[in-house]
Order: C-alpha cells, then sequence, then structure tokens
C-alpha cells in the first residue's frame, strides 16, 4: 500500500480558507482560456486579446498552478484542452458571461445616474456664476437633464443631506455639518446704495460701527451673505427690510429703500450705470469663500463631477 499523501502529489492544491480571489482565476485568464478554446490555437488567442503569444503561455501556465490541474496541450498543430481544461472552459464562460451581465448592469447605472444632474446652489451662485457652468457643461454633456434647487446655505446643505441633490454650492463662513467641502472661488460683499442715498455724498468712509448701527436692505437669516457680514461685524441693527434673493435685495436698493450690502459679482451691471454707488467700508473684512460642497465621504460623480470641474476652469 502505497503512503504517499495526496499533498506529496505534485500540482496538488488544497481549496482551504481564505478569499476566493485567491483561489478562483481572473476574468483575463478565463477570457484567455475561451479564447483558446474557440481558436484551437495559442498564438491566435493571444492576439485576439492583444497580448503576446509568451505573455499568454504564462498566463496559462499560472492558472494550470493556481488550479492543480493541466489545462491545454500545446504542440507544432495548435493547442487543444485537456478533459480538466474542456470542464473548466465551461465553467469558465459562466463566470464571463455573469460578469458581461454585471458589467451591463453597472453601465445602466451609470447610464441613469448621468442622464440627470440636481444642482443646489444659494442665491447669488445660483444667479450670476451657474449659468455660465452649465452653459458649458451642457456642450459636453448635451444628453444630461439638469434641475437647479435655489436657496441659501443652510437649505443647500438641507438638500444634500436629504439626498435631493447631487452636488451643491453655498457662500457662508463654514461648511454645515455633515458635508465635504471644496474652494471653488473667491468674492467681496461691499456695501452698496442709491445716488439719492445720503451715503452717496460722504467724504470719509463708513466705520464698522456704523455700519453695524444702521438698518439695512439685507438676505434672510441662513444666507451666506447674512453670516459673514453679522461675522464681520460682530452683529447687526434690526434689518430695514428681509428679503430672500439677492435679485431682490439689489432691486430694493436700486429703488431707494435703503443701503444694502451685496456680493461684487451682483452689482457690476448697476455700478456701471451709475444705478447704484459703491460705499467704502473701513475696518472691516468682507471676503469669503464660495464652495462646493457634497456629503461627507461622496465626492461627486458623473455629470456632478464634470461640473465641479467647470468651476474651476
Amino acid at each position: 500500500m502505497s503512503t504517499t499523501d495526496d499533498h506529496d502529489r505534485p500540482g496538488h492544491r488544497d481549496a482551504g480558507p481564505g478569499p476566493l480571489a485567491h483561489r478562483v482565476p481572473d476574468l483575463g485568464a478565463l477570457e484567455l482560456l475561451l479564447a483558446v478554446a474557440r481558436l484551437g490555437s495559442l498564438g491566435g488567442a493571444a492576439r485576439e486579446l492583444g497580448i503576446t503569444q509568451p505573455a499568454a503561455s504564462s498566463r496559462i501556465r499560472s492558472m494550470e498552478r493556481q488550479l492543480g490541474v493541466a489545462l491545454v496541450d500545446r504542440s507544432p498543430r495548435g493547442s487543444r484542452l485537456t478533459g480538466a481544461g474542456a470542464l473548466v472552459t465551461d465553467w469558465a464562460r459562466r463566470i464571463v458571461e455573469a460578469a458581461e451581465a454585471f458589467d451591463a448592469g453597472a453601465q445602466a447605472l451609470r447610464d441613469r445616474r448621468d442622464s440627470r444632474l440636481r444642482v443646489a446652489a444659494s442665491m447669488t451662485i445660483a444667479e450670476y456664476l451657474l449659468p455660465g457652468w452649465l452653459l458649458a457643461l451642457r456642450a459636453d454633456r448635451p444628453d444630461t437633464a439638469v434641475s437647479l434647487l435655489a436657496g441659501n446655505s443652510a437649505a443647500v446643505a438641507e438638500r444634500l443631506l436629504a439626498g435631493e441633490a447631487d452636488v451643491g454650492f453655498v457662500e457662508g463662513l463654514t461648511v454645515p455639518a455633515g458635508l465635504d467641502s471644496a474652494v471653488i472661488a473667491h468674492d467681496r460683499l461691499i456695501v452698496v446704495a442709491a445716488p439719492s442715498h445720503p451715503w452717496a455724498r460722504r467724504r470719509r468712509p463708513l466705520t464698522a460701527e456704523e455700519l453695524a448701527a444702521t438698518p439695512l436692505v439685507l438676505r434672510e437669516e441662513g444666507s451666506g451673505t447674512r453670516q459673514v457680514l453679522d461675522a464681520a461685524l460682530g452683529g447687526l441693527a434690526r434689518p430695514l427690510i428681509e428679503l430672500s434673493s439677492t435679485t431682490a435685495v439689489k432691486a430694493a436698493a436700486v429703488g431707494g429703500a435703503g443701503p444694502a450690502v451685496l456680493s461684487e459679482l451682483a452689482v457690476g451691471e448697476e455700478l456701471g450705470m451709475r444705478r447704484l454707488v459703491r460705499i467704502p467700508v473701513q475696518g472691516v473684512a468682507l471676503a469669503r469663500d464660495l464652495r462646493a460642497v457634497w456629503p461627507t465621504g461622496h465626492r461627486p460623480t458623473g455629470p456632478a463631477r464634470d461640473l465641479l470641474s467647470l468651476t474651476r476652469g
């Protein structure tokens, strides 16, 4: 009776524990085996898959070592499968077909993701920056339907955290909890008033104290503009009027309702046409960062990633 243990036989391989990926050949090797079976030639299979014949031979040998059985008989007349090779090829065909179905399903998910883009943005960015970015995105992705949800910075955070937007843009001093961010641009708030307002005829700059003590036409609480101004001045007087959009604040200031604090991005035309006058202020810094934001750990992909790249162009 032989006392040779199975473990001593050449080519024997234990299934054993461990990750399945260590015990099953990769898809590239299985595709190669299927090509050899179909073409009857290792060289032909190598050419079809775009690899060299030595690389194909090495891959087959590696798979044979991994499985512990001979798969291909090589001869001057070509290559043919062994009995074990024919059986493994049948299994390989099912695995490759399953992988193709997996790939098709993943592509369908990407197509569905790429067919729409939901953007949430605070008002200044929505009104003065996003239109240009979205036009550029449309040139690259004409089949992507884009919806824009405009609101203050707090509302943008709520949309993202509720899964109602794919990417957001905010103007506040801080990044809302639960979101990651990247600075995409810089902005400055300026004090403006109608030419008829007494401030338009001042010979000296406003002080921070004067600005803080004066009722202003302001955005609502929760807006990035209001956050920056309140933090810079250490508090504000009761608003003269409180409005929910940059355009509304600007229109009220142009109409003479009172002075306002607005983004430089929003008032270039009005300043150029002297419908508004810039009022110098000393002793207060009103610069701010504009940020793209997204849920923590979920960096934008697809159209959202492409839009993000356009903001930095």
